[in-house]
């Protein structure tokens, strides 16, 4: 494969002049620099991510540790993930997130998982994702309350207002018929301007966000070890 000279840059060529090539920070390694609160510019999309394959919860608490990051005030309301027999109850996550100032998380799931024969109920499950929905109206509510454009408290509490709500898993409660689909879309439709809402989960397609979510991404799997017989493992999935 050849490339022309220009698209080559040196350390001679900067967009304003100077001796720093073009490349973020300027080619000098970023440093990492205290955590204040701070407000995002560009923050009021829906994002959904679902599918098969592994990673969807992931993705998004990887954003939302960005964001914090930035000094941005990140809330996650996990539904359907009570826990089960093959994972701990502290995740690692969970400890992660408690150690980050701005991001906050509360776990509203049944412990077992819907369908499957582990003792629980559709009832206990159903009861369960009202609830958390019921959390996330209240959780959305709050947002339009408060002023987004500016910065919010990194340890206030949620309801008061957060930039970014991450919904891990209502998308599998809306598949599982635990959440009516028709409701999530209310939700989205009425979150405030500055609210970056980031909704997970579903093996099926979730066509009722088409023409409602801005980024819609489809996580397919292509081999996965559960498949093989590999449990859940300590430091990947949780």
């Amino acid at each position: 494969m050849t490339h022309d000279k220009t698209d080559r840059v040196t350390d001679s060529e900067s967009t304003d002049g100077d001796s720093a090539p073009r490349t973020p920070g300027g080619g000098a390694a970023p440093e990492p620099k205290p955590i204040e609160p701070a407000a995002p510019e560009d923050f009021g999309l829906v994002q959904a991510w679902w599918g098969d394959g592994k990673g969807k919860t992931t993705a998004a608490m990887g954003m939302g540790f960005r964001a914090a990051g930035h000094g941005y005030r990140v809330h996650m309301l996990q539904f359907m993930k009570g826990g089960a027999d093959s994972v701990e109850g502290v995740r690692g996550e969970y400890n992660a997130i408690a150690a980050m100032p701005g991001f906050s998380y509360e776990n509203a799931g049944h412990y077992g998982w819907h369908g499957l024969l582990d003792g629980s109920t559709d009832d206990e499950h159903e009861a369960k994702a009202t609830g958390a929905f019921e959390r996330a109206e209240a959780l959305v509510a709050g947002a339009a309350d408060a002023d987004l454009s500016a910065p919010l408290p990194l340890d206030g509490d949620p309801e008061g207002g957060v930039h970014m709500l991450i919904l891990d898993e209502l998308l599998y409660a809306a598949e599982r018929e635990l959440v009516d689909p028709d409701d999530v879309v209310a939700l989205a439709a009425s979150k405030p301007d500055g609210l970056e809402l980031v909704l997970t989960g579903s093996h099926a397609e979730p066509t009722y966000l088409e023409g409602i979510a801005d980024l819609i991404t489809n996580v397919r799997k292509v081999a996965h070890p559960f498949d093989a017989g590999h449990r859940a493992r300590r430091g990947t999935e949780y």
